[in-house]
């Protein structure tokens, strides 16, 4: 049946019985697929074909495309599908494809959900969106240019991510001629490559998006090619039971509802496996138990709910559950962690600092987490395992995880709700990398925490004070250690248990490994907070002078500690001024290329935003700033 034929039969339909028609569109089938591949390949042109052959364009774009006809004077086919086409591209302004454009269409058989990922390299990132809920990819190949990195890079994703379904398109063929051995050769490079990252099957066709070769139909341009032509590939695709629809039952929860004292619910979207009234369900982390009382939506109370349905839960027992905590199958429970081995992409331009904290968005939590040095990064072209200090953009590796709480969690492989997270900047709010969860590090596990009968409150009891941190941030040579030595000796005088740490002073023992690269500033600042915690914990009042140039690791050392416990405190001395006493040499040495890395010069410092204190050093003495910290600090 042609396309054609396929619209009279819809149309027919229509007029004789909508609720017919309706019904029946209501239950087919739904494929989502992306369109991926290097720049240029012809995504937006193929999407824009495919739009065109199916008829299936909203009343408003079928206007649009009748006006632009009219206004440039011109009728007929090609121009239709050229102006759809450039609808389609939101390139226009920049050159560049900037976004995830996801377009919808229908035939007879199915309805598709397509996302147009951009070509370019750096927007990665978006093929990765683009991927994350896809049945499966088109990879297009220029025909042109044969199998590039940017398509060596999108399959790896593509199998990463787990996609089952992989078409190759080889587009452009009316530009070589429709030539066999042009095809022939690129499926066989293809299939090398394919086969070293694991993707046993796939399937080639030869197309042409542009001329609509093999899109809708077998094209006699092609005598050479026997298989069947993209669309009618994609409606009769076979779409197997997920790992999610097939194991057991999993909610995220993303919003506790209770309208009124006689109704609490929870509501999320069903993450894996289907419930019903009566099953016995847990709560994760906590491990809480109960059963389902209701399966509530807003076509009323349901028999069973499955796997990508959204709903709201009631359960028979008045138990603590919130938003980002997990209902699972009582018999099946997941793992629960705070370290995982986890697959990275990473996606911004500023490469990862290993050991920072990040923000890290799994299901419905948002946890703080940090990421260790790589094991190793990926060569997307030849599958080597390099080594790696840090991941830069577009950059795939394995590196272990480690969240500031235990949460539930299932492998990738096995949910991809539950096993993929994304990392966000704490300073910039970007998001920064994509994750997978390959497992849970077995010291993880192993690790519990030992209770102590003398707790941190019965330390600080003993000592008759209030533990504290009391953090010193500034330049070199803003008078941090100074200040902090006079506050010591004042509070030793008013017979409070005190200890200083002071930068240079932990370098020589504690930090002596680590070097002034970013990446060693930001450990040698978690080992700082990880002490100064400790030394809380024991009832004292800690004073630190650190230049701890970086927001994100003085918000970190904050997280650590109790709430209203850490004092921040910033000795804010113009660069000149610290410059111009320079005890130690320093700035002449960073200002004569001699020392690297040196904050002020070639290292940035990023100043409190909102600090408890601020101590302006050109109109205070060492004196007045000490003894105004301690009036913050007693009252």
């Amino acid at each position: 049946m042609t396309t054609q034929d396929t619209i009279y039969k819809t149309d027919a339909l229509i007029a004789e019985n909508i609720d017919a028609y309706l019904e029946t569109h209501q239950h087919k089938t739904m494929l989502r697929f992306i369109t991926c591949g290097s720049v240029d390949d012809g995504k937006s042109t193929l999407i824009g074909r495919l739009l065109y052959d199916s008829k299936m364009i909203f009343e408003d774009q079928l206007a649009t495309l009748e006006a632009d006809s009219k206004r440039v004077g011109t009728q007929g086919q090609e121009i239709d599908f050229a102006l759809l086409v450039d609808g389609l591209a939101a390139e226009r302004e920049q050159g560049i494809t900037i976004d995830v454009a996801y377009r919808f269409f229908s035939t007879e058989k199915r309805k598709f959900i397509v996302a147009d990922t951009p070509g370019h390299e750096q927007y990665t990132r978006n093929m990765v969106t683009g991927a994350s809920a896809a049945d499966l990819a088109v990879i297009l190949i220029d025909a042109r240019k044969g199998v590039l990195t940017q398509t060596r890079r999108h399959s790896y994703l593509v199998h990463l991510l787990g996609i089952r379904h992989v078409v190759l398109a080889v587009n452009k063929m009316d530009l070589v001629g429709y030539d066999q051995a042009v095809f022939d050769q690129i499926v066989a490079d293809y299939r090398t490559f394919a086969d070293s990252i694991g993707i046993t099957e796939f399937t080639p066709i030869p197309i042409s998006g542009y001329k609509g070769d093999n899109i809708t139909a077998q094209s006699e341009n092609t005598p050479w090619y026997t298989g069947t032509a993209l669309l009618p590939h994609l409606e009769t695709v076979t779409l197997e039971d997920t790992v999610e629809q097939t194991g057991p039952f999993r909610m995220p929860v993303q919003l506790v509802n209770r309208p009124n004292l006689d109704f609490r619910g929870f509501s999320g979207m069903i993450a894996g496996g289907q419930v019903r009234p009566g099953d016995a369900i847990r709560v994760l982390p906590s491990g809480k138990t109960s059963n389902i009382a209701r399966i509530v939506t807003l076509g009323g109370d349901k028999d069973v709910a499955v796997a990508g349905e959204s709903v709201t839960l009631t359960l028979t027992d008045e138990i603590d559950c919130s938003r980002g905590q997990v209902i699972v199958a009582a018999q099946a429970p997941l793992e629960v962690a705070d370290q995982f081995e986890s697959t990275i992409v990473w996606m911004d331009e500023v490469e990862m600092v290993p050991g920072r904290a990040y923000w890290l968005k799994i299901g419905t939590q948002t946890v703080s987490a940090t990421v260790q040095p790589p094991k190793y990064e990926v060569n997307v072209n030849t599958q080597e395992q390099l080594a790696s200090k840090t991941l830069d953009l577009n950059a795939i590796g394995v590196a272990n995880v480690t969240t500031d709480r235990e949460i539930p969690f299932a492998p990738y492989a096995e949910n991809r709700e539950l096993g993929g997270f994304i990392l966000i900047d704490k300073i910039t709010n970007h998001t920064v990398a994509a994750g997978l969860i390959n497992f849970a590090l077995r010291r993880a596990q192993n690790i519990h925490w030992q209770a102590t009968d003398m707790g941190r409150d019965h330390h600080a009891s003993m000592k008759h004070q209030k533990p504290a941190v009391l953090w010193l941030t500034g330049l070199s040579g803003s008078g941090k250690s100074t200040i902090a030595n006079i506050v010591e000796k004042k509070l030793a005088r008013m017979n409070r248990h005190t200890f200083l740490l002071d930068g240079d002073n932990v370098r020589h023992g504690l930090n002596k490994d680590l070097g002034f690269t970013e990446t060693d500033r930001v450990e040698n600042i978690r080992r700082v907070g990880e002490v100064s915690k400790l030394m809380t914990d024991a009832g004292l009042i800690v004073i630190t002078a650190f230049i701890s140039p970086f927001r994100s690791e003085r918000d970190m050392v904050r997280g650590m500690m109790q709430p209203g416990e850490f004092v921040e405190v910033f000795v804010d001395t113009p660069i000149e001024v610290a410059e111009g006493r320079d005890v130690k040499g320093l700035y002449a040495k960073a200002r004569a290329g001699e020392l690297k890395n040196f904050t002020g010069i070639d290292s940035p410092y990023e100043a409190p935003e909102a600090p408890e204190l601020r101590i302006d050093t050109t109109e205070m003495s060492p004196e007045e700033a000490a003894d105004l910290i301690i009036a913050r600090l007693i009252p």
